[in-house]
């Protein structure tokens, strides 16, 4: 066998890309279930209402129909309510109201569940669910999650006063309140940060099965983390061992954090199946998607920041009210508290940090994690007040930023994050000369003998990466030769079935291609916690090292034992143990050992579970550069360039690919995309793709990135996760450079998104 090429640091293309180009990947609607009845759910047209009846006889009488299920009929079943399990140290107790699968007694947004139909076709389940007569009692709704705490606002839960979710305080506010009081200059700022969905190109889709032989359950379904949804499934809503109840991912269409919660669709699916003695199958439509899928973002906040007088950072406080929607998600209050406090204040050394966040239920669509869940919101507030601090005190921003940025390491902030690495300072220098910042001032005048306004914004990030602490990974030699690496953590589509091969193959000195990646199947993957907080490298890659670890170190001890030499005699290189003292002489590869270990009734598989519960902390420097046409409020972004850090690469292409559709995910939070609903009714405003504006190709600039690689020492390969580091970092960036063009007109503020209208509507407001 030749040496194979070093891996890590390599751009390899996907190996995963063959067959989704061949049209050959494997999405929940590929699976074939002959047998399979359809579901579709009957949803409430309002957004508060009391149910006074359900009338269900004439759907079920219908051709086709095989189950008609209302809120009584789970009941009936044992089915409990789904639980939030997000565990938040609250000041004001964390009120989690029941949030069974079918609506009961009331509904509270529109969309809420309210029956489920099974029938043989689509067809049929439709018609029937459209028979379905239901007695509606509407009552006032409340959308804003400000209004609902107000005196006064519809109440949307009688163990939840003034509709207050929960109240979370961190930092030291004593220690806040001095640093203000000694502050030179105080700017202050209110921010809303938009709610937004994301929208994955494959909408949410399963299928549930019941084997009434062995008592088990099955659900396939596009989610990103198959152990949280079992364990959610088996504990708190059937109550049946975890070994009863099996969930699959297969090929999965994007997830952006949506996809890692329990729906109210596979709790149905998977009553139905035990119900009927039948898979059933439900796919939603976009619309349906916009109505049903967690969401994200939707913040308002109040932010004080305080600067001494050779501007200095002394103190930064922050209250915010969340908006939960009508139910608390499984993971939903922890995008507003635990989160964002992680990262608050940023790349900056800031004394002092306090923050105060209210979650308020609404009649809308519940708010769980969204790409960056927190992280985003927590740098947009700290980047568009250093802009307003260098607008009001007559200061360059990027001056006025390289002063405050965190300059040695290790580094503890305000909220107790230690930050072992980084080259701040030196990125934000590295992102101004990539964009040509020196030659702004000259583009700025060519844009306005056009009568156009150019902006140049610039702004920081600090990811905090982890997720959930520790993870699970097993090594498996396999009969055919090839070697099945197990992990807990799971891709939907960033490119692991790559990325962790390339991993294993420098280690064991194998080609990448003798790896199979196996993951996301509760049975064959022992435990884990899935995708989220751009944890995978770095949680699951250190688990990997650990279980090759393991194995090379039964190999070596089998190795002896075959060559008859001790185990320090033995060196292992490109997949090879070989006597150190016979050069060229004696030794035996792994894939021969595996087989030996096979036909002795043994392995040299190995499995470990991590206990790594240390964050990493990604992070760079971004600029934007925009042009904007004060008769129509129309905008260009011409120009993006990123400077980031995410530590050690393992397959830069990969990486940047990463990077880059989270800028436009942040970049479209920016300027294009926002939930709105109406505030009287509660209506979704935005309910399909031509009233929610994702950004497209035509509206984005070649988005330049590149990579300084800083190793953090949190874990063996250095890694410090990209997931989510663009849609932390382009908000800010983009509207920064949106508000450097306007300036000049005396507007200081405003929200995203930056729309054509309500560009023009400011400038109108200016007097221009």
């Amino acid at each position: 066998m030749t040496k194979p090429a070093p891996e890590r640091g390599t751009s390899r293309r996907r190996l995963e890309d063959d067959r989704f180009l061949r049209g050959t990947g494997r999405f929940v609607d590929d699976i074939a279930v002959p047998e399979a009845l359809h579901g579709i759910v009957l949803r409430s047209p309002h957004a508060h209402a009391r149910l006074v009846s359900i009338d269900t006889a004439d759907a079920a009488a219908m051709p086709g129909v095989h189950a008609v299920l209302t809120a009584a009929d789970l009941r009936a079943d044992g089915i409990f309510p789904m639980p939030c399990v997000a565990k938040v140290a609250t000041v004001a107790p964390l009120i989690i109201p029941p949030r069974p699968a079918l609506a009961e007694g009331a509904v509270r947004h529109v969309g809420d569940p309210v029956a489920f139909v099974v029938a043989e076709t689509l067809a049929q389940a439709r018609d029937a669910a459209e028979a379905i007569a239901v007695d509606y009692d509407p009552l006032p709704a409340v959308t804003d999650g400000a209004a609902a705490l107000a005196s006064g606002a519809p109440a949307l839960w009688p163990q939840a006063p003034g509709n207050l979710a929960f109240r979370f305080r961190k930092g030291d506010a004593a220690a806040v309140e001095a640093a203000f009081a000694q502050a030179a200059t105080v700017v202050t700022l209110d921010l809303v940060n938009n709610r937004v969905t994301a929208a994955p190109m494959e909408p949410r889709t399963a299928i549930g099965r019941f084997d009434a032989r062995t008592g088990t359950f099955l659900l396939e379904v596009s989610g990103q983390g198959v152990h949280g949804m079992r364990d959610q499934l088996a504990d708190h809503i059937f109550r049946v061992p975890h070994d009863a109840m099996q969930v699959i991912c297969p090929d999965v269409g994007g997830g952006f954090g949506a996809k890692n919660f329990v729906f109210p669709e596979y709790v149905l699916l998977l009553a139905a199946a035990r119900r009927l003695g039948q898979p059933v199958r439900w796919a939603s439509e976009r619309t349906e998607d916009f109505l049903s899928t967690a969401q994200g973002r939707d913040n308002r906040t109040h932010a004080r920041l305080a600067l001494d007088a050779e501007g200095r950072f002394l103190g930064l406080d922050v209250e915010t009210v969340a908006n939960m929607g009508a139910y608390l998600s499984g993971s939903g209050p922890g995008s507003s508290t635990n989160a964002p406090g992680t990262a608050m204040g940023g790349l900056y050394d800031i004394p002092a940090i306090h923050m105060d966040v209210r979650g308020a239920f609404t009649n809308t669509v519940p708010i769980d994690a969204y790409r960056g869940a927190g992280k985003p919101e927590a740098n947009y507030i700290i980047e568009r007040l250093i802009d307003l601090a260098a607008h009001r005190t007559g200061r360059d921003p990027t001056v006025l930023r390289r002063q405050n940025l965190i300059a040695g390491f290790p580094h503890r902030t305000a909220m107790g994050m230690a930050i072992d690495c980084g080259e701040f300072q030196a990125n934000l220098d590295r992102a101004l000369v990539a964009a040509d910042a020196e030659g702004f001032t000259a583009r700025r005048s060519a844009a306005r003998s056009r009568g156009m306004l150019r902006g140049l914004g610039v702004a920081c990030f600090l990811e905090t990466s982890r997720g959930a602490p520790g993870e699970w990974a097993a090594v498996r030699f396999e009969a055919d030769g090839r070697i099945a690496l197990a992990l807990g953590t799971q891709s939907n589509g960033q490119g692991h079935e790559t990325s962790f091969p390339q991993i294993a193959a420098d280690l064991l000195g194998l080609p990448v291609e003798a790896f199979r990646l196996v993951q996301a199947d509760t049975r064959q993957v022992a435990r884990g916690h899935g995708h989220g907080g751009a944890r995978s490298l770095h949680m699951g890659g250190e688990a990997l090292v650990r279980a090759i670890d393991a194995v090379l170190a039964k190999a070596r001890a089998l190795a002896a034992q075959l060559l008859q030499c001790p185990e320090a005699a033995l060196a292992f290189a490109d997949g090879r143990f070989s006597l150190t003292n016979e050069p060229g002489g004696r030794g035996i590869g792994l894939i021969e050992l595996a087989q030996a270990a096979r036909e002795a009734g043994g392995s040299i598989d190995a499995e470990v579970d991590s206990d790594l519960d240390l964050i990493t902390f990604p992070n760079g420097c971004q600029v934007a550069e925009v042009e904007i046409d004060p008769d129509t409020g129309e905008l260009r972004l011409e120009r993006y360039v990123a400077v980031d850090d995410y530590g050690r690469l393992i397959n830069p292409m990969l990486t940047i690919g990463q990077v880059q559709g989270g800028l436009a995910q942040g970049i479209g939070q920016a300027l294009f995309e926002e939930v709105s609903f109406d505030p009287e009714s509660g209506q979704i405003l935005t309910a399909s793709l031509m009233d929610y504006c994702l950004p497209r190709a035509m509206d984005l600039p070649p988005i330049e990135v590149t990579c300084i690689e800083v190793p953090t020492a949190s874990n063996r390969l250095g890694v410090k996760g990209s997931g989510q580091a663009g849609c932390i970092g382009a908000p800010q960036t983009v509207m920064n450079a949106v508000l450097d063009a306007l300036a000049p007109l005396g507007i200081e503020t405003m929200d995203m998104p930056a729309t054509p209208p309500r560009i023009w509507q400011a400038i109108r407001d200016a007097g221009r």
